[in-house]
Parts: structure tokens; sequence; C-alpha cells
């Protein structure tokens, strides 16, 4: 199929985590035999730290304005077999609804937030999309799962909502035989609502448990935040450093957004490469965590600081290395971008037999 996205970027993963899941799953449907092409705003935060400017999976294609974009690239757009556009990009409403208008293929709307959408919506803040927009779209893949989709069903009246969850390349993600450095670590930009949860599960245990090492990475901190003395900051980390990060740590800290949380069902990239990297993960607890990963077996759930130190102290070495081959196996079962590509698949067929029918 020919397949053409518009999405908030592919080229750089400065401050936002969207690169990271168009690469893996755009590059596996490529190597099924798709062709790919890639629309980006042309903006000037991403253009100072590109860290793909050439993906060899798409064609790339940058614009610097709506009218841009219509005029120039409309038979790209109109003669796809599917037109996918991307939440956060820039005028998504006014590009949705073109896109409805002038595509002559399937039109699906990827929400890599959704419950940040619905919260948004709820607010009448139609930032890139709008409550009539919805049913437009012939399909809407969304990164929660859960009630989530029945409500953009029947509320939303989207005709088809399925999940697409982040995923990740495990030709790039997988464990290295490396002598851990730091006893924990957190890779996110900077989030307010994320912040309590790294204070308590983070920065607090560092405080205590001072015979480890501990490092945060990720941009946009606070200059003011007093990490404790043995945490390590890091400014930005691009994708390519991040499997030596991962591999470097005993235990990698998932911490979700307070949107996140409230709907459930709604894993991160971050948890995925951990997890193929075969490094136990400390996460937050939420709805429906127990249908990506087995609590205790797979993955490590916490609450507060007294609950991280717990499994710290209490987990033989060999038991902490097989909770992390028990994930990274789930993982290349169900999460890794093959498996994302084949399901995408699945459900653009749904759509287009549902069309021969009607």
């Amino acid at each position: 199929m020919k397949i053409v996205i518009i999405g908030l970027s592919i080229t750089s993963s400065w401050g936002n985590g969207h690169p990271t899941t168009y690469r893996s799953l755009l590059k596996q449907l490529a190597a099924r035999g798709h062709k790919i092409t890639f629309f980006e705003k042309d903006m000037s935060y991403y253009a100072q730290n590109r860290d793909m400017p050439q993906p060899a999976f798409c064609d790339l294609f940058l614009y610097n304005s709506n009218e841009e974009l219509k005029t120039n690239y409309k038979h790209i757009v109109s003669s796809a077999d599917v037109v996918i556009v991307g939440s956060y990009v820039q005028q998504g409403v006014e590009i949705g609804s073109w896109v409805n208008h002038v595509a002559q293929g399937v039109t699906a709307f990827y929400d890599i937030d959704t419950p940040v959408t619905l919260a948004k919506l709820k607010k009448q803040d139609y930032e890139y999309l709008h409550p009539e927009l919805i049913p437009q779209y012939d399909l809407y893949l969304s990164f929660s799962g859960g009630p989530i989709l029945t409500q953009l069903e029947e509320k939303f009246k989207s005709p088809m909502a399925r999940a697409l969850y982040c995923s990740v390349d495990t030709d790039l993600y997988y464990p290295e035989n490396r002598e851990p450095n730091y006893q924990m670590g957190y890779l996110g930009t900077y989030s307010p609502d994320r912040q309590p949860a790294v204070e308590k599960l983070l920065n607090k245990t560092a405080s205590i448990y001072k015979e480890g090492k501990f490092v945060v990475a990720g941009p946009q901190y606070p200059n003011d935040i007093k990490w404790s003395t043995n945490v390590e900051r890091i400014q930005h980390l691009p994708p390519i450093e991040h499997r030596k990060f991962y591999n470097s740590q005993k235990y990698a800290l998932n911490i979700t957004r307070a949107d996140m949380v409230k709907a459930g069902y709604s894993p991160s990239v971050r948890l995925f490469e951990a997890a193929a990297c075969a490094v136990p993960v400390i996460s937050d607890k939420w709805d429906g965590i127990q249908t990506f990963f087995d609590p205790d077996s797979e993955i490590l759930l916490a609450d507060s600081t007294q609950e991280v130190l717990d499994y710290f102290n209490s987990i033989s070495e060999q038991d902490r290395k097989q909770i992390g081959k028990n994930a990274r196996q789930h993982i290349l079962n169900q999460h890794s971008s093959t498996v994302r590509a084949y399901e995408l698949e699945k459900y653009l067929h749904q759509v287009m037999q549902l069309s021969e029918k009607s």
C-alpha cells in the first residue's frame, strides 16, 4: 500500500516521544513492502536537534505552512491508499479536515496521546482535533486501550476505534553484556504531573540508598530541583544512546503522565524499550498494566519510596535478571514493532472490507 503520514516529527526526538514510535513502526511497514511518505512541519526547535534527518524507510517532506502542504502535495495525499494524521500536528484540525476532503483512500487519526487528547476535548481545547472531525476519520488508532475505545466509538462516533499501542524496534533494543553503573535510571522529558512521582520513587529513594548511583535523563527540568548528590543528570539523550543507557542500570523507572494514569491501559514507549533490553522495570501503578506485563514476574509496581527500597533489598541478583528476561520475552511476543505493523495492516484491511460491503 501507499501510506501517507502527517505527523508531529520523525526527524527529532527532542522533547517528544513521537519519533521513536513512528520510526519503529514505519521501518517494519517498509520491510513488509509498503511505500511510506512522511510529512513533518519544519519547526526551528526540531531543526536544531535532528537525530534522524533522512529516514531510510520512508520519503520525507518538510513543509513550512498548511498552504504549502495543500498546494504542493495534494496529489500525494489524494492518491494514497491510506492517509494517517497524528496527534499534536500543528493546526491539525485544519489538516484533518483537508485530508478527509481530498483523500480517496482510508483516513485515520493516530493518537499517540489519547488521554491527553480527550482531556483537551473536554476543556474545548481543539489544538489538533475537534469532536466533529472524529467521525470523518475511517479509523481512530489509539495509544490507549480498554474502556477508552468504547468511549471513542459511542460518545465521539468514531466508525472504528482500535488500540495501536507504542512498540519497540528489537533490532535496536536488546540486552548487552555490560556491568550496570546505576542502581536505577529514569528517561523522560520533564513534566509537572510526573515530577512528584520522580521525586518520590527516584530522588527520595536515592537520598536513602546512598550506596547506589542513580540517573535522570531528559530535557526541560527546572534548575531549582534539588537532586540527591548521587543522582546524575543528562540533559538530552538521543535514541541512539537509549540502549546503552538502559543496559547501564540495574532497574529502570517508568513514570506515567497523570492523564494516562487516569485513563489506564496506556503504556509508554520507554516502558517497552527498557523491557526489550531485559532491564527490570519498576513502574507506577495504573489500571490495565497487568494486561501488558505480569506483576512480580515481568514487572515491579511501586507507589512509595519504601516499596522501591524493598525491591532493592529483597530481590536476589538471579531473580532480578530473570524478571528482565521474562519482560523481554513478552515484548518479543506482543509488543515489537513487527507485531504492531501487522496489527495496523489488520485494522486497515477491516476498514477496507467494510467499505467494499457498503
